[in-house]
């Protein structure tokens, strides 16, 4: 409205006369009604003229393997039996908090860009769920108000330090013991005997039952439609370990349902097969962009067992063990990423790293070459570090040397640290070596799953006042961001080949305010130029335009 305001204004300059009594105030007025209308008409031309550079396609420029744009970079946050947060059950609303936030600065402290939260640790939950009790690792008492909203606050926090947050849930858990009636009265395996089986001293919900796999789906999306979480996610547990090598014990459901299935191990795998697809098919017309994710045990089979499996001997095969088909489920595209849980160093004969994730890049380049974009990232067992499970964890570089050989697979896209404990012990320095190496900058995440026709609108009035940079979101975006990257290149220009990789990223944000602001912590340059990239909920990411 002012600047409309100002231009009715000068329309009617043409007819102006000035008064005969004050000949020189009149001109004066009218110098600075002259000059304020040039610099009123010239804004809005500046900014049309704003100098926008296309952020090149990989592989059209040369560009730092040590500094990859994009990397999936992520630790767990394990929730079950205090592993990881709360550091104990029982604590204060303020306590838990602090807790968290702790947990979510290293994460940016270590460059990371994610975590992964476990929301669902045994069929209870970290937020308030109509369908599931509170958590028991929240208060010590299942079911009792821990006074605030975990989840919320965790997505709030997160979000905040412009981390991804992953909701980590375990399908088919329901205690951690046997004893049904120590679950809260209000617990749906109480109300549903009939759905639970145990095994191992454990209680399981039995995923032969097609009423419980309705139910696990429902439970899941509650939290999905609910907020905003940016990754389902679940880790390795399925149908149970074999454990002791008793028998999971569902003769009724299989009586019941596995008619015309062939054999059992056939009918188990189609059941969990079914629960992948139907939750993925649920989170795709829900919410496309929130990305699911699978960490299974790392050894899908044996070559031993199936020529096409890989050169391990494990004693647990994933697809006959815990009746997981997860190779189905990346060559089908059901899932958006694959992070198996390769907890093993390079060289151990049984199961070697350098076997086993090269395994992995086969089965996710031949999903790309149907036409599915299923990321991989390592899980990588950093509670090993430091200690005697062999002599190859004793190594300070263990991880950094781990990056080292799978920067030669371009399909490898990230790695997911277990846990966030021994991420910030630092055993062995472990941690540190494997940040001051590979870690040294920001990255954006990776484009993974089905993506959206076009990227965002680059950002609009780009403005550098002395070490604070601000711009504004532009208007006209179909796509809106959920974040910014930032680029400082040195010297007068900026090239489409300086964004090709994170040499000159210097710091992404989230989208928070419609004219956003960010201030340089390094000492003031005066020889360098920021460009400013808008990314979208998918990843994808615009032009950049360059500060005027």
């Amino acid at each position: 409205m002012p600047t409309a305001g100002v231009h009715r204004h000068l329309a009617g300059c043409d007819s102006y006369r000035a008064p005969r009594k004050a000949p020189l105030s009149a001109l004066l007025t009218l110098l600075v009604v002259a000059l304020l209308a040039g610099l009123v008409s010239a804004a809005p031309q500046a900014a049309a003229q704003q100098e926008q550079v296309t952020v090149p396609k990989p592989g059209q420029c040369q560009e730092r393997v040590r500094m990859p744009k994009r990397d999936f970079r992520a630790m767990w946050i394990a929730t079950v039996v205090n592993v990881d947060w709360p550091s104990r059950s029982g604590l204060s609303v303020e306590r838990q908090q602090e807790e968290l936030r702790a947990l979510l600065d290293l994460a940016v402290r270590n460059n990371f860009n994610a975590v992964v939260l476990q929301v669902r640790p045994a069929a209870d939950a970290f937020w308030p769920s109509p369908l599931e009790p509170w958590s028991t690792w929240l208060t010590g008492k299942q079911g009792q108000d821990p006074g605030y909203d975990p989840l919320a606050y965790a997505v709030q926090e997160a979000h905040r330090r412009n981390l991804a947050l992953h909701a980590w849930f375990n399908p088919y858990r329901v205690s951690m013991n046997k004893d049904l009636s120590s679950l809260a009265p209000s617990h749906p395996a109480r109300q549903h005997p009939d759905w639970v089986i145990a095994k191992d001293g454990r209680l399981y919900y039995d995923p032969g039952n097609p009423q419980v796999r309705a139910f696990v789906v429902e439970a899941i999306m509650d939290a999905v439609t609910r907020y905003d979480v940016d990754g389902v996610h679940f880790d390795d547990y399925f149908y149970p370990y074999p454990g002791s090598g008793k028998p999971f014990k569902d003769d009724a459901s299989f009586a019941a349902y596995g008619s015309g299935a062939g054999s059992r191990a056939d009918w188990r795998r189609a059941n969990v097969d079914a629960l992948i697809k139907e939750l993925a098919d649920r989170i795709d017309a829900t919410k496309p962009w929130v990305q699911f994710g699978v960490s299974p045990f790392a050894v899908w089979r044996n070559a031993s067992t199936d020529p096409e499996g890989s050169a391990t001997r494990a004693g647990v095969e994933t697809y006959d063990d815990l009746y997981a088909d997860v190779r189905t489920w990346v060559r089908e595209g059901w899932i958006d990423y694959v992070a198996p849980q390769v907890y093993w160093p390079r060289g151990f004969t049984i199961a070697d790293y350098a076997v086993i994730v090269p395994w992995w890049v086969k089965e996710v380049r031949q999903a790309a070459a149907a036409g599915h974009r299923v990321g991989l990232f390592v899980g990588e067992a950093t509670y090993r570090a430091g200690s005697n499970d062999d002599r190859r964890w004793r190594k300070p570089g263990v991880f950094a040397g781990n990056q080292r050989f799978t920067a030669q697979f371009p399909e490898v896209l990230g790695n997911i640290y277990f846990s966030a404990k021994d991420v910030r012990a630092d055993r062995r320095g472990s941690t540190t070596r494997l940040v001051q190496r590979w870690y040294s900058r920001p990255a954006l995440p990776p484009l993974i799953g089905e993506l959206p026709d076009s990227a965002p609108n680059a950002p609009e009035a780009v403005q550098r006042k002395g070490d604070v940079l601000t711009w504004q979101q532009s208007q006209k975006s179909a796509n809106p961001p959920v974040s910014y990257a930032i680029y400082r290149v040195s010297g007068d220009r900026v090239e489409s080949c300086d964004l090709a990789d994170a040499r000159n990223l210097v710091a992404t944000v989230r989208a928070s305010d419609p004219v956003m602001r960010w201030q340089d912590s390094d000492a003031l340059q005066r020889d360098v130029r920021y460009a400013v990239t808008a990314v979208d909920a998918y990843g994808l990411e615009s032009a950049a335009t360059v500060q005027s």
